[in-house]
């Protein structure tokens, strides 16, 4: 019979005291005070700050998160790489939108980025795939349909053997037509700052008829 580890988790809490978020000291732009805050977890040295929880939904509305990698960052979009075939990508073809959330414990910071979500053009996609290492290169050939169920560990090592060995001859490996790139298009941002008494900072940045309107939100 399972025993509770952890009877109440009423009493785990933290008092967040780091920094504060202010009207006055944000950027105009929304992907500027990104930039500011990524930039700041980087000099930080945190552990993969670039990643990300994506959110996506299904058709029938039905939710589905993972964890993925920023790959680029501009004022038109953000990207990330992927099966097509996977959860996410039938998702986003029935369903092109998404959020993405970045969240930095140790700054107490987090930020949601929410918005439509396109492929990335075929040459950009080919163009990131052949930075890859040769490895990531293979895996994302033998990895397919991402999510599939397969018979066990033992298959998928010597799916990737048996085409490691095939290609070995091979300077450059084609890029799947079943991978490549996605970029969410921002329609709106949201900058989370812990504070004392759970009177946290949250200030959004809205898309309203090309203009960034700036909002303070309630904790």
């Amino acid at each position: 019979m399972m025993k509770d580890v952890i009877k109440d988790l009423s009493e785990l809490r933290l008092s967040y005291e780091q920094g504060e978020l202010l009207e006055t000291q944000v950027q105009l732009h929304p992907h500027q005070q990104f930039l500011d805050w990524f930039n700041f977890a980087l000099a930080a040295n945190l552990h993969e700050p670039y990643a990300m929880s994506v959110a996506t939904a299904d058709a029938q509305g039905r939710p589905h998160v993972r964890t993925l990698l920023l790959r680029g960052a501009t004022e038109t979009g953000y990207d990330f790489y992927t099966n097509y075939d996977s959860q996410k990508g039938l998702d986003l073809a029935a369903n092109p939108y998404a959020e993405f959330l970045f969240y930095w414990p140790s700054l107490e910071r987090q930020v949601r980025i929410h918005g439509r979500v396109s492929k990335i053009a075929e040459a950009e996609s080919t163009d990131y795939y052949h930075k890859r290492p040769r490895d990531s290169q293979i895996a994302a050939h033998i990895s397919t349909p991402q999510s599939g169920v397969i018979s066990g560990r033992k298959e998928l090592q010597q799916r990737f053997e048996t085409l490691h060995d095939a290609v070995a001859e091979e300077t450059e490996l084609k890029k799947p037509e079943f991978w490549g790139g996605y970029r969410l298009q921002p329609e709106s941002y949201e900058f989370w700052q812990g504070r004392p008494n759970r009177l946290h900072d949250r200030l959004r940045y809205e898309l309203q008829d090309g203009q960034w309107i700036l909002q303070r939100l309630m904790p």
